[in-house]
């Protein structure tokens, strides 16, 4: 007698299939369920309260008289709006903020991409401390900064008038001041645009690259023709949280010339300002708010439709 070490084999009779295997899901608690609860309702609450209501009593605001010293909330239909659009300080204000917005915006982006495309180069070393080097100003808190920069430019004892041997008056001077403004906010952002472009420069196809240089371009010719429009994406996401932040820029204007002199570095948002907390017309300043909220979407949503039209024409 012989034992088979051969395990048996029980075969299913024909026309009978297995049954599946049940799947377990995860089993949901009490205690979780009420935590979860509990944080949605949290976060609901909060931007209801500290978002959603705040803009609501504003954008109603905008058609009243309010006087916050005096307890008036009187309603007066459109004539915020028609005394804002009417208003030569309005309008001096939207074009010194266009005005501020380009010369910002088109620096931070072109410094970003050249500083960013120099690292990214193999040629360059220390390539950890040059990103840390250009992107310290953009941590640093911006009202620090303005200080150090009023500082810098004061006109006795500053150290831009004393390093080059100049005697200029940089925040005094209705000419000087917002382009002083301006220069202070190029270097305090530009390295924001470094530390973006170079992520967008490691996702460009080093294959097209060198087959580009097989086929005889030169540098430049490389990036016009092949780096520069893979990284239109980028170039359009910095452009458009550029003017989303710059046609709010405030603190600079408050630390450095307090919108003077006269009326020379007055950007909207400062005007916004000194309108609710110094002159105390709230209805006027809610007004200037949501002309300012509809300017800043209509201009996301143009460089948004450039940005689409853009990429077509190169898939096409």
């Amino acid at each position: 007698m012989t034992l088979s070490l051969r395990p048996r084999v029980t075969r299913a009779p024909q026309g009978d299939t297995p049954a599946p295997t049940p799947v377990r899901r995860g089993r949901t608690y009490p205690g979780e369920r009420t935590l979860r609860n509990t944080v949605i309702v949290i976060v609901a609450g909060s931007l209801l309260l500290l978002t959603a209501y705040p803009i609501g009593l504003a954008f109603v605001g905008s058609f009243h008289y309010w006087n916050p010293l005096n307890g008036a909330f009187d309603y007066v239909g459109l004539e915020n709006y028609t005394t804002l659009l009417s208003s030569p300080d309005f309008w001096g204000s939207m074009i010194r903020t266009g005005l501020f917005s380009a010369v910002v915006i088109f620096f931070r982006v072109a410094l970003g991409l050249a500083i960013a495309v120099a690292i990214f180069s193999k040629l360059t070393r220390g390539k950890t401390f040059f990103r840390t080097i250009f992107y310290m100003p953009t941590v640093t808190p911006l009202v620090a900064v303005a200080y150090v920069w009023q500082m810098m430019y004061n006109p006795q004892t500053g150290a831009i008038n004393t390093f080059f041997g100049m005697d200029m008056n940089w925040l005094y001077d209705p000419q000087l001041a917002l382009p002083s403004i301006m220069a202070m906010t190029i270097w305090k952002d530009f390295g924001y645009a470094v530390i973006l472009f170079l992520a967008g420069l490691h996702s460009v196809p080093e294959d097209a690259l060198e087959a580009a240089s097989v086929d005889g371009a030169g540098a430049w010719q490389r990036f016009w023709r092949i780096t520069f429009p893979l990284l239109a994406p980028m170039t359009v996401f910095v452009v458009i949280t550029s003017i989303i932040s710059y046609l709010q820029a405030f603190v600079q204007v408050l630390v450095l010339t307090k919108g003077g002199p006269g009326t020379a570095t007055q950007l909207i948002s400062y005007l916004i300002y000194d309108k609710a907390f110094v002159k105390y017309d709230f209805g006027y300043a809610s007004a200037a708010a949501f002309v300012l909220l509809i300017f800043t979407a209509l201009l996301t949503l143009i460089s948004f439709r450039f940005s689409a039209g853009r990429k077509n024409s190169l898939e096409g």
